[in-house]
């Protein structure tokens, strides 16, 4: 097997549910040895957390767990945190996403476990910070509400929708590979491993880009407005013959080609009409025009037509038509381990490739014996 980009870094994973995890899965597809570490007859939250199962196990569970090591430890105990400390001894990193405080009354901090082994990179992952958000939980939901995204999600102002996944997660869970290889790599000059502090508020407040600009930048405060884009038109869901679609046209070019598609050339010299900023304007004049058009034929029709042209356009597919899309792209967007199907790593490495090495691992699939002692990449001990 080709070696990974992260081959030798051992990974301590004590992070439960999404963010953690994603993270940790996304590093050991890249190559590196991840030690799951589970509590005692349950396990991770999501081992339970079904359905849809396959073979006995939590699909969701499965989605953010393949490439790893699973290793059982009660660190309500003395021992189990002997273990703890023992297994961080030996690691490049060590991600955790407790309640802030927890781990260092535990002696699991990182003051301690850097004296020992100071080339730890040391991952910390919270709801809303270890200062005043430091009581608070850290739930997805709860910070798609208080974090403004539900704010700008829906149909009607009167009726905010959370994302229809766990999105603000997944998001942090990115912040975190990202601030653990950027430490991992500091590390190769200095020798010495530092503290990571991720959170789902802030990395929400980041992950909102161009909204969250236009407050800081502008004062301005955006408002639900269903499909459409604030600065953006056409850009938002239309009505076909058949199925919903979508036209997101980022530029005058783009407009002028959608135009002639529709049949319509002459909207791009129409003042209304000819400019971004003269669309944005006039978009309820411009939004029943085109569906006036629209609506005369199927979705596909328009996908193949305005594709053709350089219109970014296309169906609104659910989950099962957006695999198909993407298997017939030729984006192999589902890969095997042992047989079994798993969503694959989106990332793409010409000379260390991302690998599919192992199913996720039942409960306590590794005894702490069988872990590896001494991890890479410079850890200093």
């Amino acid at each position: 097997m080709t070696a990974g980009a992260l081959d030798g870094v051992l990974i301590a994973d004590f992070s439960r549910v999404l963010a953690g995890p994603y993270a940790t899965m996304l590093l050991a597809d890249l190559g590196a040895e991840v030690i799951k570490i589970e509590r005692p007859v349950a396990g991770d939250d999501t081992r339970a957390w079904g359905p849809p199962w396959r073979d006995d196990q939590s699909t969701y569970f499965a989605s953010v767990n393949r490439n790893k090591e699973s290793v059982v430890v009660d660190l309500a105990t003395t021992a189990g945190r002997d273990e703890a400390k023992q297994l961080a001894s030996q690691a490049d990193v060590l991600v955790e996403n407790f309640k802030p405080g927890t781990f260092d009354r535990m002696g699991l901090g990182y003051d301690e476990l850097s004296v020992t082994n100071p080339g730890l990179v040391y991952c910390s992952i919270t709801g809303f910070g270890t200062t005043g958000g430091a009581d608070l939980p850290g739930y997805d939901l709860l910070v798609q509400a208080v974090g403004g995204l539900m704010s700008i999600t829906g149909s009607h102002a009167d009726e905010p929708v959370k994302v229809g996944v766990a999105l603000v997660d997944v998001i942090t869970g990115l912040h975190a590979s990202v601030g653990i290889l950027a430490a991992l790599n500091e590390r190769a000059t200095s020798g010495r491993g530092q503290r990571v502090e991720v959170n789902l508020l802030s990395s929400l407040l980041s992950g909102m880009v161009n909204q969250s600009a236009g407050y800081v930048g502008g004062g301005f405060v955006p408002q639900i407005m269903g499909n459409r884009h604030p600065s953006i038109a056409p850009y938002e869901s239309y009505p076909t013959a058949d199925h919903q679609m979508v036209i997101a046209v980022g530029n005058d070019r783009q407009f002028r080609a959608c135009a002639e598609v529709l049949g319509v050339p002459e909207w791009s010299g129409d003042p209304r009409f000819a400019t971004n900023s003269t669309r944005v304007q006039h978009r309820d004049e411009l939004y029943a025009a085109m569906c006036a058009r629209l609506v005369t034929l199927g979705a596909e029709h328009w996908f193949e037509r305005l594709s053709a042209v350089g219109v970014p356009a296309g169906p609104i597919n659910d989950i099962e038509g957006a695999f198909a899309l993407a298997d017939r792209l030729g984006l192999a967007p589902v890969a095997t381990i042992d047989g079994a199907p798993t969503v694959a790593n989106p990332i793409r490495l010409g000379r260390t490739p991302v690998s599919y090495r192992t199913a996720p691992p039942s409960l306590g699939s590794t005894a702490t014996n069988e872990v590896p002692h001494g991890a890479a990449m410079g850890n200093q001990r």
